[in-house]
């Protein structure tokens, strides 16, 4: 089932598919967010924004705005 990251369950993992984006922010590229990775919603913060989550083994917290630009394929466990 395809959605975006920022519609991730805590503990739910899924393979990055694409990115709603003309240009992929050079943050996300540095910290190792590419298609096909692995991505995990480990929290959110209390108020909802911003996700902390696990990127191919890299932890890296992004707004909610930006994880919804990241397609993703979930992973049924």
């Amino acid at each position: 089932m395809q959605t975006t990251a920022n519609l991730l369950q805590k503990g739910q993992k899924a393979i990055i598919i694409s990115f709603n984006l003309d240009t992929i922010p050079l943050k996300l590229i540095e910290m190792g967010c590419m298609e096909g990775h692995l991505i995990e919603l480990v929290q959110t913060a209390p108020l909802g924004d911003p996700l902390y989550l696990n990127i191919n083994g890299t932890h890296l917290a992004i707004r909610k705005e930006m994880a919804s630009d990241i397609v993703v394929e979930i992973i049924e466990n």
